[in-house]
């Protein structure tokens, strides 16, 4: 990467960073909400446009638009903290699937793979992304989400320099070729350290033990979601899922990571430490 692509990638960051910290510090429950339910459908877009845009043919648009309205109201009901209704949501919009798929099928056999991937795609971000939304409206949920997003950028920064500096063994050269085992070590190394600071300093009565496992846990997660976006570009020969945020691709590429990482932390959260 030049030098020029450091300074946009750390520009990028750094723009978004207050705008990040009044959100979350002092936007309302609704207000995260919201954004949240802007990031899924923007992802989702990009997720469509790998998943159903066949070489720039028909993508199903019934298909496209059933998703956005499920991953909307996925968010909403992760909102209103109903697991049922979740649910039943993905199963409404299966269904809906399902109702398209018959005559089609015929002329278009295809349509069974791009109904499996709309529905994949319902659960890789609607569903995993809502995990922030329970978060945040649990006890502590503001500076749990700060937390979060500490511990996945530190690994994501930490493997990256140092799969660059340091990087010679491949880590899974078929899915993803520049990654290293040197950079992930490198990755889940900054997830301790970042992790256990903030821990120290504001979370001073949650154990370490089950901590140190949550950093590593929640750093291995993040790596997996990285590597799963990575298989899904490979697989429609792309680079980035798009181009909305300079230095660093799509929407999806940024939050790739996130998506995986932010149900763990939830298990952790409410399941484990407290």
């Amino acid at each position: 990467m030049t030098l020029s692509s450091h300074v946009k990638r750390w520009l990028t960051g750094l723009t978004a960073l207050p705008f990040l910290i009044f959100w979350l510090g002092w936007g309302s429950p609704i207000m995260f909400a919201l954004v949240i339910a802007l990031v899924c459908l923007l992802s989702l877009r990009e997720y469509f446009q790998m998943a159903l845009g066949r070489n720039d043919r028909d993508i199903y648009p019934p298909l496209a638009i059933s998703g956005y309205f499920s991953g909307l109201a996925i968010i909403w009901a992760a909102y209103s903290n109903s697991a049922a209704l979740i649910l039943a949501v993905i199963a409404i919009n299966f269904l809906l699937c399902g109702f398209f798929l018959l005559p089609r099928y015929k002329t278009d056999p295809a349509i069974v793979d791009a109904v499996a991937m709309q529905v994949q795609g319902m659960v890789y971000i609607p569903v995993l992304i809502a995990a922030l939304i329970r978060i945040r409206n649990t006890d502590a949920g503001i500076p749990w989400i700060f937390f979060l997003l500490a511990i996945v950028f530190a690994g994501d920064i930490g493997a990256y320099y140092a799969g660059t500096y340091l990087g010679r063994h491949k880590l899974c050269p078929s899915v993803s070729p520049k990654k290293t085992i040197e950079g992930s070590i490198g990755g889940l190394c900054a997830n301790l350290l970042i992790g256990g600071i903030i821990k120290a300093v504001f979370f001073p009565l949650l154990p370490w033990a089950a901590c140190g496992v949550m950093f590593l846990l929640i750093g291995a997660a993040g790596q997996i979601g990285d590597l799963y976006e990575s298989a899904l570009k490979r697989s429609v020969q792309i680079k980035d899922s798009g181009t909305l945020l300079p230095g660093h691709g799509g929407m999806l590429d940024r939050i790739d990571a996130l998506l995986f990482a932010a149900p763990v932390a939830l298990i952790f959260k409410e399941y484990i430490l407290y």
